[in-house]
């Protein structure tokens, strides 16, 4: 599956990204925008751990539906009236109407 080798060159990205962040929170300390950098990074991290999760998740819904695809059967539906009886006692919202 595409989705896999997909899921590793993102994984092999975000190695590169920790170590780039690495190298420069060591370079420029704890400052403010270094800061932010960190969390942006830490976010993303987050976010391909979620990723994982869903490709998970789609490959199990994708493997029930392979397996569970099958014509569905037709239901018909008469053309006949339905007895008066069937309707009572149901309001008639309408469309639009004004009372």
């Amino acid at each position: 599956m595409s989705t896999t080798t997909e899921i590793d060159q993102l994984h092999e990205l975000i190695g590169g990204l920790r170590r780039c962040v690495t190298s420069l929170a060591s370079r420029y300390g704890d400052t403010p925008a270094m800061r932010r950098i960190v969390n942006d990074a830490e976010r993303i991290l987050n976010d391909i751990d979620r990723l994982d999760i869903d490709a998970e998740e789609l490959d199990l819904v994708r493997g029930v539906n392979a397996r569970h695809h099958h014509v569905l059967e037709k239901i018909g539906i008469p053309d006949t009236q339905y007895a008066s009886d069937f309707w009572q006692d149901v309001d008639d919202e309408g469309l639009g109407g004004t009372r």
